[in-house]
């Protein structure tokens, strides 16, 4: 059996991409993405989950990162906003915010898991600070912070 090779579209053939837009990203998010991060901060995000991954300074998927966050480990829980059923990580915020850890939601989990150098979708990771994308994470700490929690 042989694999059958997608045609490309004169679209895709034109910009070269064939991921989706953000604003199809937002139409798949679950009810409980809030605070969800705005296209350029998700971007910012992803940077920095990258520069982490490459200095294995990151904790990946629900059980990792629920395990140090009860440690007290600090750093930046990003999480896919895509993730069904919520009932995977709907605590993880409550955690987040007993112990003041920013957080925020990405819409895709498929990106948030290519970012940090997977092939496999991601719904939670944790960016823990260090010095070599210091600059990076603490811009992201703020805007992070910055954004409005949910009652």
């Amino acid at each position: 059996m042989t694999k059958i090779k997608k045609e490309k579209t004169a679209t895709e053939e034109e910009t070269g991409a064939t991921e989706k837009s953000y604003q199809d990203l937002i139409a798949n998010i679950n009810p409980i993405a809030n605070p969800l991060a705005s296209r350029k901060l998700s971007k910012k995000l992803y940077k920095c989950v990258k520069k982490a991954a490459k200095v294995k300074q990151i904790r990946r998927g629900v059980k990792e990162v629920q395990k140090f966050i009860n440690k007290g480990e600090t750093g930046i829980v990003v999480f896919a906003g895509d993730t069904l059923p919520i009932e995977v990580y709907c605590h993880l915020p409550v955690m987040c915010e007993d112990r003041n850890l920013p957080y925020a939601y990405i819409p895709s989990k498929v990106d948030l898991g290519s970012s940090a150098g997977s092939k496999r979708p991601t719904c939670v990771i944790m960016i823990k600070p260090h010095d070599d994308y210091k600059e990076v994470y603490d811009e992201c700490l703020e805007e992070v912070a910055a954004l409005p929690k949910p009652l």
